[in-house]
């Protein structure tokens, strides 16, 4: 990934919020085929590895989990807040008009090694967390356990685990960091009333004090 010294993050924290905060990954990998990606919500383990595991869950029907081997390399990638900037925003271009669209996202991507588990404890255990993980926002949360333990039972045999010894974080955030004061500012404006708070945010977090 390109990143220019300006958008780079190397935060851990900051990295592994965006990933927490947009769990859906891309998960991309080298087969026989040629690369193939799959977009999956995974759970972050902070507590394992120099920089966490990842573990996520594909259909027993994907035959991903078959054509990877136990320590091939994979590339996981994130997208936190993203979206559209018009060179309308910008305070400045009423005097120069010298200013073009752009576009600003944060992105992290996550290296590491796969492992793939094919048994019934792992996948119980992950779905367990991603659950918990989904849920806790939820005014009431829903348990594996509300289910009939039969009915789920079935349900985690059409699946496989999967477990990403993250081995590198990279991190960019382009968020009009190289814009002068009163253009940030007037694209914040921007966002705001065209209701795009996540992104928002994320630029206030950018700004230099801003965290």
């Amino acid at each position: 990934m390109y990143v220019p010294p300006l958008f780079t993050e190397s935060r851990p924290e900051e990295l592994r919020r965006i990933i927490q905060a947009h769990p859906l990954g891309m998960m991309v990998s080298n087969t026989a085929a040629g690369l193939e990606a799959n977009h999956l919500p995974f759970v972050l383990d902070e507590s394992r590895g120099a920089f966490g595991v990842l573990l996520a869950h594909v259909a027993r029907a994907n035959p991903i989990w078959q054509e990877l081997r136990n320590g091939d390399p994979v590339l996981v990638v994130f997208r936190g807040a993203q979206g559209y900037i018009s060179p309308n925003w910008y305070v400045s271009k009423q005097e120069t008009h010298r200013h073009v669209p752009t576009w600003n996202y944060e992105i992290v991507h996550a290296h590491g090694r796969i492992s793939i588990h094919d048994d019934e404890s792992f996948v119980r255990g992950m779905v367990a967390r991603l659950t918990r993980q989904q849920e806790v926002s939820m005014p009431a949360p829903w348990k594996m356990s509300d289910a009939p333990a039969d009915y789920l039972t079935e349900h985690l045999a059409h699946i496989v685990g999967l477990e990403i010894d993250v081995t590198r974080l990279e991190g960019k955030r382009k968020l009009s960091q190289n814009r002068e004061p009163r253009d940030f500012d007037s694209t914040l404006e921007a966002l705001d009333e065209h209701g795009h708070r996540e992104l928002a945010e994320s630029m206030r977090r950018a700004r230099p004090g801003g965290d």
